[in-house]
């Protein structure tokens, strides 16, 4: 039988060995440039459980995690460690860079929507219910205390799979010291090329065919996709995309179908490309003016 915990190795074309495992509901891949099968099992799997223990710790499906115990808190003072300072500190910054669009406490509105593919639009009313519990603005954050309003809700799924890809090439880097590509289901980062080229990189077409629409080169960085193309609502010919306005409660109209955009780290492209779509419309003016890599699906 195989585990929920198990990695993959195997060896590619090129020189390549991969190790291949599942987490964070996506599938997740790492890629050495080594003929050493040994080294590739063993930083592989190291990194495999950085991932999961990053969404052990910050799933919002686990009352026993970090998030479950924050958000089971109603009210109460919460100390919380230092990674998870961090994240918060990132968070608050993101908030305020934003001006309030992005926002770690709007995850609550999973509660109105189901981007499930159906026609299923909640009630605005309920919506608008709901954006009363939204808000980083209405916490009460004091490293390393964190006290939210009953009802609030905390979600870093937003950003926790684009910091478990950069903690896991941390890992790969301080094991391995080869060539290594971390891709946690479309969001990648590396540390350097392989030796006389570099990474293709598939940028997924914004349908189900997940054929890919370009094919990309990435030698050292990250790159970070966000997009509709799999969470979605779809009524009476209108696409409601899974990027939520916080401050409205709905879906952003008029951006992309989907966004890539390329920074020093997965966390930063990820950021970016979720800014990006919250933009709508405005989207490539937005990433212009950031003056980083940017590739936009309409």
């Amino acid at each position: 039988m195989t585990s929920s915990r198990s990695v993959k190795v195997e060896a590619r074309a090129n020189g390549i060995m991969a190790v291949s495992f599942q987490a964070m509901a996506s599938p997740c891949e790492i890629l050495f440039h080594t003929a050493d099968a040994a080294l590739a099992a063993r930083t592989g799997r190291a990194a495999a459980d950085e991932v999961w223990r990053i969404e052990a710790k910050y799933s919002r499906y686990r009352p026993d995690s970090v998030i479950g115990r924050i958000n089971a808190s109603a009210g109460h003072p919460f100390s919380v460690d230092a990674e998870t300072a961090g994240l918060l500190d990132f968070a608050q910054n993101c908030y305020q860079l934003s001006q309030g669009m992005f926002d770690v406490t709007s995850g609550v509105l999973r509660q109105a929507w189901r981007f499930d593919g159906s026609d299923d639009v909640p009630d605005p009313a309920l919506v608008e219910r709901i954006c009363q519990r939204v808000g980083f603005g209405r916490l009460d954050w004091r490293n390393p205390v964190l006290t939210m309003l009953p009802g609030m809700e905390m979600d870093f799924g937003g950003l926790g799979k684009e910091y478990a890809a950069d903690m896991a090439l941390g890992v790969v880097d301080a094991m391995a010291g080869v060539p290594a590509l971390v891709n946690l289901g479309g969001d990648l980062c590396c540390n350097r090329p392989p030796p006389g080229g570099s990474w293709q990189v598939g940028v997924e077409r914004p349908d189900r065919e997940r054929m890919p629409a370009r094919v990309l080169e990435l030698t050292g960085g990250a790159l970070a996709t966000s997009g509709d193309t799999h969470r979605f609502l779809l009524k009476d010919g209108i696409r409601y995309s899974h990027i939520l306005n916080p401050q409205t409660g709905w879906p952003v109209p008029g951006g992309p179908r989907s966004v890539t955009v390329a920074a020093l780290s997965c966390v930063e492209a990820g950021m970016l490309a979720t800014f990006a779509l919250l933009q709508g419309d405005q989207a490539e003016v937005f990433l212009q003016q950031q003056g980083v890599p940017f590739w936009c699906l309409w």
